[in-house]
């Protein structure tokens, strides 16, 4: 094998990890949601990476409707007091979409890699 080979990575499984699309070692991230300038590992820029509000929005779609549809079914089956709902959903609401959003903005930047996704431009 040679020294630039790299083995054909998931984008799910490096993007979970938070690192590097290309080899899998490196770090994607350098703060919570902040992208590392390259992976320390293999040299990859980032520059390609487009990560806009994607993320945040399949986390707000997941987060809703799986958050107020628990909500309503506790509500349907136990009639809780309105204090309840707000001790459970409230941090619920807050803390789901805090773990989901790193592994998430992850997944789509490795993806972006693997599909070699680059911005729409109109050719002449």
């Amino acid at each position: 094998m040679s020294e630039n080979y790299y083995p054909d990575l998931s984008p799910l499984k490096t993007g979970i990890a938070g690192t590097c699309p290309r080899c899998g070692r490196g770090k994607l991230f350098d703060g919570y949601l902040t992208l590392a300038e390259k992976c320390r590992s293999c040299g990859l820029s980032y520059e390609f990476a487009d990560g806009g509000d994607g993320a945040a929005w399949f986390v707000m779609l997941f987060v809703c409707v799986a958050g107020v549809g628990s909500i309503l079914g506790v509500e349907a089956a136990y009639s809780p007091p309105y204090w309840v709902h707000a001790l459970i959903a409230v941090p619920v609401l807050i803390v789901l979409p805090l773990l989901l959003l790193r592994p998430v903005k992850g997944v789509l930047i490795n993806q972006q890699w693997k599909a070699d996704a680059r911005e729409g431009r109109l050719g002449k």
